[in-house]
């Protein structure tokens, strides 16, 4: 199955989604190149990038997921 390289931006404006974020991004590791996650104190946020390498439908699928959380948004940008 062909493959897209994917960089996919999270911003999280509560702690509770955390957990949920890092459970689906556990879930779907095997897909993940690498990820970044800066806790923006001032803001009270937490900002979180990852790299992926997928078919684009599994990308879009976990970007659904995570963008269906509450108090998270999320935009994917595909290469």
């Amino acid at each position: 199955m062909e493959t897209r390289l994917a960089v996919m931006s999270i911003i999280v404006r509560s702690k509770e989604s955390v957990n949920a974020i890092n459970e689906l991004l556990h879930e779907n590791g095997e897909y993940i190149i690498g990820r970044m996650g800066i806790p923006y104190k001032e803001r009270n946020i937490n900002l979180i990038s990852v790299a992926l390498d997928a078919p684009q439908d599994k990308i879009s699928a976990i970007s659904g997921k995570i963008g269906n959380l509450e108090n998270v948004e999320v935009k994917t940008a595909f290469a």
